[in-house]
């Protein structure tokens, strides 16, 4: 009776402890009630038998009720202990390192998993750089990062992720799952094309006995590069061949820079037979189609800059070059040449009126094709436009403008580049000379209005800057100028037509000298008949002195230059103009030219500010040294002997600093 009316045992059920359930439960007890009432009032048998039925239900309820919290209790205890066990198993058994540092970066506490990568070590109480420098150096590199980095460490490859605030660091080994995904790298599928630059220009006099020793040569060479480097190669004509590789193949042969292609031109050129090869090589595209269509678009860039080198390029990324150590060999024939004058007479004849244009900073090479270009379409009475920004011309164009005066049917044709945009239509054809990047055009407005009607004519190197959908390409880095190629195309000609006069013939002839330096760079025989050909139709010699005479401050500036000529190494000469005074970029090069004449110099650089804010760079080689891929790697381009670049953005200190890095680099290489 004591514990029957003792104090805890008169306290509420546990499920009662939940007001809302109590709220319930004595509703539910005076409905209960309020029905026995009602019972009694209309029976008493009744009454008492709907009382006994409460009285059971509530004693049932009771017990049930209880019996459910008691078992919830229960499997919530249980299932609280089970996580909790849980939470310390997992903190020390699961595949995840555990590190706890203190404040000074001592280890606190390793979970076993992380214990045996230390091997046997103690490390507890330990600063964490005393028992691994390389951990230490990417836990403190990554303490600020917030989420999870992949780092190496040691041979493996691991996710990390600290928790600053806790000093605590997470370790997730991904070694296996970053071997997988190297090895998908790995063995993606490369596709080359290897075509042989002059194979027809060599064979055309040898015997068959010769033409089959050197075949042989090559492709033995070539097969025994191919089982060094494990690749697949295959001969598919007499100067073709295909090859298949994977990735990790492809970076070995860019670390090596490809010496095949030396290796076969020096021992060739050993017997007088000077043997070049170009490839072209494209990967990262699971569409076998669309690789092989980039693998050719590699190798026609790698022959429009000359070829003996090769170009490297995913579909969208940026193009790698190896190679273009010489000079581009002279064709014997004149083939191209008629093959390319007769293409132009027929789109000539598909257009309504011609446009010609040459690059910024109009030289005398650039002005003297388009006067070129406007007498062949004259000889195929199509009217043409020579597309000229006449501002701030150099004095041998503005002499040969001043000249032009004599002949208004020349003259009268010579258009702003915003004339030339109003006259355009949809028929009308744009020719390039002297330059294949739009973004250097006298008129990049009226390339953009004609771009899928666009013509290229130049003898510069390609660069990965080009025309899209170009009608007509002719690039021949192997001559001396743009107006030695469209001389050629004067022979081709129709003989009724009113011939080339003395002006145009005049400005050709000054271009050619011009870009050859009188003669001395880049000069095959085929620039002597050019020249011989425009000699015998009128050009004046006299006159190409007038157009070249350089005035008095020309000549002091350019002088200057030259006095503040610095030497790096023994072979290169560096001039540096002075800062924030600008400088005509003709001048430039003249500088950079003149510094070939010094003994033992074989390349010249001259850095200056131009008059629209950018630093220029020109570069000049006397063809041992290639200029171009260092003006190239600066963004520019140009001639394996003659490049140049404009920086944006850098004073004339930094752009001199870029240059050396450069130069440092290839000298490494």
């Amino acid at each position: 009776m004591k514990q029957l009316f003792s104090k805890d045992s008169w306290h509420l059920p546990a499920f009662l402890k939940n007001s809302k359930i109590r709220l319930i439960t004595f509703l539910l007890l005076a409905i209960s009630l309020v029905c026995v009432v009602m019972a009694f009032l209309v029976n008493l048998i009744l009454g008492l038998i709907i009382l006994v039925a409460v009285i059971l239900t509530v004693v049932m309820s009771s017990f049930t009720l209880k019996a459910i919290t008691e078992d919830t209790n229960e499997y919530i205890s249980d299932l609280s202990y089970r996580i909790k066990r849980g939470e310390q198993e997992a903190l020390i058994k699961m595949p995840i390192g555990i590190l706890f540092l203190s404040k000074h970066n001592d280890v606190e506490w390793i979970n076993p998993y992380l214990q045996k990568y230390f091997g046997n070590k103690e490390i507890l109480g330990k600063p964490l750089a005393e028992i691994d420098a390389e951990l230490a150096e990417l836990v403190e590199k990554n303490q600020d990062s917030k989420k999870p980095v992949e780092v190496s460490w040691g041979k493996y490859k691991l996710q990390l992720l600290i928790q600053k605030n806790i000093h605590a660091v997470y370790l997730m080994d991904i070694t296996h799952y970053a071997t997988i995904q190297q090895h998908d790298l790995d063995t993606n599928v490369v596709i080359g094309q290897i075509f042989l630059d002059n194979y027809d220009e060599i064979t055309q006099s040898m015997n068959d006995k010769a033409v089959s020793n050197l075949s042989n040569y090559v492709t033995n060479e070539l097969s025994n590069w191919a089982k060094k480097y494990q690749m697949y190669l295959k001969r598919i004509d007499d100067d073709h061949f295909l090859v298949l590789t994977y990735s990790k193949v492809l970076k070995k042969l860019e670390d090596d820079k490809f010496k095949i292609l030396d290796r076969i031109r020096e021992r060739t050129s050993k017997q007088n037979l000077p043997l070049t090869l170009s490839m072209g090589i494209s990967y990262g595209n699971d569409d076998l189609a669309l690789l092989a269509k980039a693998v050719q678009s590699n190798l026609d860039l790698a022959l429009g800059r000359g070829g003996d080198q090769v170009v490297v390029k995913t579909q969208d990324g940026e193009a790698r070059f190896y190679g273009g150590k010489t000079n581009p060999m002279e064709k014997r024939t004149r083939v191209r040449a008629r093959m390319i004058s007769q293409a132009l007479q027929e789109l000539m004849n598909q257009t309504d009126q011609v446009f010609v244009m040459g690059h910024k900073q109009p030289d005398m090479d650039s002005v003297g094709a388009c006067l070129g270009i406007r007498r062949i379409a004259a000889m195929n009475q199509k009217k043409c436009w020579v597309v000229l920004n006449q501002e701030n011309l150099h004095s041998d164009v503005s002499r040969l403008m001043d000249e032009l005066g004599q002949y208004p049917d020349i003259k009268g044709t010579v258009l702003t580049p915003e004339e030339a945009q109003e006259k355009a239509t949809e028929q009308s054809l744009l020719i390039m000379v002297d330059h294949s990047k739009p973004s250097i055009s006298v008129s990049k407005e009226l390339y953009q209005q004609l771009s899928n009607r666009v013509m290229v004519i130049d003898h510069h190197r390609r660069g990965e800057e080009f025309p899209e959908n170009p009608i007509l390409v002719y690039i021949e880095p192997y001559a001396s100028s743009t107006c030695e190629l469209i001389t050629e195309m004067f022979e081709y000609q129709s003989r009724e037509s009113e011939p080339i006069n003395k002006i145009e013939a005049t400005a050709m002839l000054t271009g050619i000298i011009i870009d050859t330096k009188s003669f001395t760079l880049r000069t095959g025989t085929r620039t002597f008949d050019a020249a011989s050909y425009l000699r015998s139709v009128g050009a004046d010699s006299v006159l190409v002195q007038h157009f070249m005479k350089e005035n008095v401050n020309d000549f002091l500036q350019r002088n200057h230059l030259i006095d503040r000529v610095e030497f790096i190494g023994d072979r290169i000469a560096l001039c540096v103009g002075e800062k924030d005074k600008v400088y005509d970029p003709v001048i430039a090069a003249q500088a950079a030219d003149s510094l070939l004449n010094v003994s033992g110099v074989n390349a010249s650089f001259v850095i200056t500010e131009r008059t629209d804010g950018k630093i220029g760079i020109s570069a000049r080689s006397n063809g041992e040294a290639n200029v171009q891929v260092v003006m190239e790697q600066l963004g520019g381009g140009g001639h394996l002997s003659n490049a140049a670049t404009q920086l944006t953005g850098v004073t004339i200190e930094e752009a001199r600093a870029q240059l050396m890095d450069v130069l440092k680099q290839k000298h490494d290489e």
